[in-house]
């Protein structure tokens, strides 16, 4: 039984993240913390979907007949409720940016999310379908605050970066999501005017998609470009995504927010080997700012931040930083991804410079992201066969295969192929200068082998 995707379980609370899946999700988590030997206490948390009372329930109901003891800290951001998992496991109830009619699991423990390991133990527990413990064993229930907390925590990571936002005007899309708890009142106790939109958390997404996409961010755009504003931001449904855009309104690419922000954890750092994780479809203009400032850029699968950070600890660096798009791990504040941490930490930035002056010295080059039809049965001997033919066409100074086929040039171009892992296609990535001949020369050889599989 496969329940896990790259951010825990989600799907149609009618079809499959029903109460009974979350009944046995809890009862399987909770008989796993009992064997591991470890305190079988939890934190459980929901964001404001309509489906969220009653997944939590029967979540809760499953984790205390396994014999765990839970708190219940109620409606809070997903960053908030990692936070109160320190030191014991948690539980959040989210779909994240997925339509109201979806809900999702997403499990944590001591701040970070479950790994592959925890995940598949889950799995097979659930569909062992474990009974409950006997019942002088079932576990106690309580209830606790978060947020206050986890917002203390914020604002002293926040004012060790940057500098105080004293008069800087920010306008806040929480998309009626977990953000509208958070980011705000963080803001605004650091010090900056916030305007916001849709800072009613809704369950039915009444102000706009719940993704935060420049479509979806069409009036936060609009919004910001006719007001007075230093720059906006948009949070996602349960507030670990965050969009940056500047007074204009246009978005910022998501790669050279990353680039801001690594690079300026390497040159704050006091570490020997600072390093930034990322993802293998990551722009270059992250690696060219962290060298520039002291630092080295380790890459790793997309949903795999924590495996990055733990590969790169373990070959004796200190990761300062790790992020994929839109998604940002603060390793000084702790082991989550956090939206609100971000743009805590970004509105400090900008208050030390500018957001124009941060973006000054990031090579934006042209991006774009393709997709080649490909049957899942070719994928493996199409990939194999790129190993070899995409390095002989394009003479790359560098060449990674460890996520696909990435290629570096010696013009700070790049590229990157890899197989969906949901979709009958290859992708490729690519920056360049003229981003559309890369593209067009690394499509003929997909196209080619692709065929040739």
């Amino acid at each position: 039984m496969e329940l896990f995707g790259t951010a825990g379980i989600r799907g149609s609370v009618t079809e499959r993240v029903t109460p009974e899946l979350a009944l046995r999700v809890g009862r399987a988590a909770g008989l796993a913390a009992l064997e591991s030997g470890t305190a079988a206490e939890f934190v459980v948390g929901r964001d404001g979907r309509t489906s969220g009372p009653g997944l939590a329930a029967a979540m809760e109901a499953g984790l205390l007949s396994a014999g765990a003891d839970v708190t219940r800290i109620g409606v809070v951001p997903t960053p908030a409720l990692a936070f109160a998992s320190q030191g014991r496991r948690g539980v959040m109830l989210t779909a994240s940016h997925n339509p109201p009619t979806d809900n999702g699991i997403k499990m944590f423990v001591d701040g970070q999310e479950y790994d592959r390991t925890l995940e598949q133990d889950i799995e097979a527990r659930v569909e062992a379908d474990s009974p409950p413990v006997a019942w002088d064993h079932w576990g106690a229930s309580g209830t606790a605050g978060a947020l206050h907390d986890y917002r203390s925590a914020i604002l002293e990571f926040a004012r060790g970066h940057g500098s105080a936002p004293d008069g800087l005007s920010v306008a806040v899309d929480c998309g009626n999501g977990m953000s509208a708890l958070g980011t705000p009142q963080v803001l605004r106790d650091l010090g900056a005017h916030v305007v916001t939109l849709n800072a009613q958390v809704d369950g039915h997404f009444p102000g706009r998609e719940s993704k935060p996409t420049p479509e979806s961010l069409e009036d936060l755009r609009a919004f910001v470009a006719d007001g007075d504003f230093d720059f906006g931001i948009g949070h996602d449904g349960d507030a670990d995504r965050i969009v940056i855009v500047d007074g204009e309104g246009e978005v910022v690419h998501e790669d050279t927010v990353i680039a801001i922000v690594g690079e300026h954890y390497v040159r704050t750092s006091d570490v020997d080997d600072p390093v930034v994780v990322t993802t293998p479809n990551a722009s270059g203009r992250i690696d060219e700012r962290v060298r520039e400032a002291g630092g080295r850029v380790e890459r790793v699968r997309l949903g795999a931040l924590h495996e990055g950070i733990a590969s790169a600890r373990d070959a004796g660096g200190d990761v300062v930083f790790a992020a994929e798009p839109w998604k940002h791990i603060h390793p000084s504040l702790g082991g989550w991804i956090d939206g609100i941490a971000s743009a805590a930490l970004i509105t400090r930035l900008v208050a030390e410079s500018s957001l124009d002056g941060l973006r000054e010295p990031v090579a934006e080059r042209p991006y774009r992201k393709v997709s080649v039809s490909c049957p899942d049965e070719k994928k493996a001997g199409a990939m194999t066969a790129l190993e070899e033919s995409l390095p002989e066409e394009l003479n790359p100074e560098s060449v990674d295969t460890e996520y696909g086929v990435r290629l570096e040039f010696p013009d700070a171009s790049w590229t990157l192929v890899r197989p969906s892992g949901t979709e009958p296609y290859v992708r490729i990535y690519a920056e360049a200068d003229d981003v559309d001949a890369l593209v067009e020369s690394v499509r003929g050889v997909v196209e080619a082998e692709i065929s040739r599989a």
